[in-house]
This record gives C-alpha cells, structure tokens and sequence, in this order.
C-alpha cells in the first residue's frame, strides 16, 4: 500500500494480494483517523460479503474466488471502545457483468485498488442496539 494526503483527504493504492480491510485498518491506526469516508474502486480474485438478516440478527455469508471488478467500495472509519471500526460495502462484478454486494468482510486485491479516504473533524463511537443486533452510531 502506497498514500499522500492531499488536505483532508487520503489518496491510497493498494497493490496485488493486500487485503484491503487489512491496509485501511492499518492506514488508520498509523494515521489516527477517528472518522471519515471511504470510496473506493479496482479488482479481486478473492471477496466474503455478507448481507444482515435483522429479525434473525444473522449474517449470511458468500466467498468468491474468482476474478472480480469492485464496483463500488464505500462506508465509514468511526470508533468502538475507542479502536477503528469499518463499515464497508462492496459491489463486485463478475464475467457475466452480473452484480454481487453487500457487507465487505474480505477482499483480496488481484491487480489493483484505488481508496480515497475523507476526513470529517470530530469523532462518532459506535454502541451496539440490542434491538437490531447491530453495532450503531453513538453521538453521545
């Protein structure tokens, strides 16, 4: 992973066989950013995305590994108990064109993967509700 910030914002690539969740997270530590945006674009040949059931409080999960365009990577840098907590989204493509998405899990970079990352001045904990299941935005 390579990045230059340009004024509130983070310009990122990440290279072949990183794993984006992994960098981002590190990215984030190394930098102390508390909140922010993420988008971000590129290709993998290895994904888990998981969609959120919420009367059941389960995650359904599905692995690929196959070649993949993302396209479509976005969500959010917040905190819980005080540590970085993403919140990411993902549409990948397949050779079909067909779409798969939802919750970013794993992604494993198979050629290349374009991130900027937003700044937003402040800090947004995250709590979990007990009635969803899910850990939520704390302005408290």
């Amino acid at each position: 992973m390579e990045y230059k910030r340009f004024g509130d914002t983070y310009v990122v690539r990440m290279d072949r066989g990183e794993e984006i969740l992994k960098q981002l997270r590190e990215l984030c530590e190394k930098e102390d950013i508390r909140l922010a945006r993420v988008d971000a674009l590129g290709a993998v040949d290895h994904a888990a995305v998981c969609v959120y059931d919420v009367p059941t409080k389960t995650f359904f999960k599905k692995e690929f590994d196959e070649p993949m365009e993302i396209s479509n990577l976005c969500g959010t840098v917040t905190l819980k108990d005080g540590k970085v907590y993403l919140h990411l989204h993902v549409t990948l493509c397949d050779r079909e064109l067909r779409a798969h998405g939802g919750h970013a899990t794993h992604l494993r970079v198979s050629a290349t993967c374009e991130m900027t990352v937003t700044l937003i001045p402040g800090t947004v904990e995250r709590e979990m509700n007990e009635e969803v299941g899910l850990n939520i935005f704390r302005f408290s």
